[in-house]
């Protein structure tokens, strides 16, 4: 059982930055890769970013050049660095790990999400 609790949201203005946690606990040891998602009102909830144990990460085309995602050596805190802010990256953030005991036994878990809404 893995618990992930995101924090860092808030308003900013486009052009602003914002940092995002999310905290994990409980059978940690076990987390392969993390991510953070997110979902804008009326559309599906899409990648953002990802970052491997190894410290391999992706980024969604959108987001590139402007967030940085990483996480602690212990991989217990994940973290979202988001500048220059525009608003259509205003979203619901949803921090996402990958729980993987063997070859053929993995979890999915998320956080509660956090709101980032970014004005013009």
């Amino acid at each position: 059982q893995v618990h992930l609790v995101e924090s860092g949201g808030g308003l900013v203005q486009a052009g602003g930055s914002l940092r995002l946690s999310c905290a994990a606990s409980g059978d940690t040891v076990f987390i392969s890769a993390m991510g953070w998602y997110r979902q804008a009102p009326g559309k599906e909830r899409e990648l953002v970013a990802t970052i491997t144990s190894g410290g391999s990460t992706e980024y969604a085309d959108s987001v590139k050049g402007r967030f940085t995602i990483s996480r602690d050596s212990a991989s217990t805190t994940l973290y979202l660095q988001m500048n220059s802010l525009k608003p259509e990256d205003t979203a619901v953030y949803y921090c996402h790990a990958d729980w993987r005991r063997s070859y053929s036994y993995r979890l999915d878990y998320w956080g509660q999400g956090t709101q980032v809404t970014v004005s013009s």
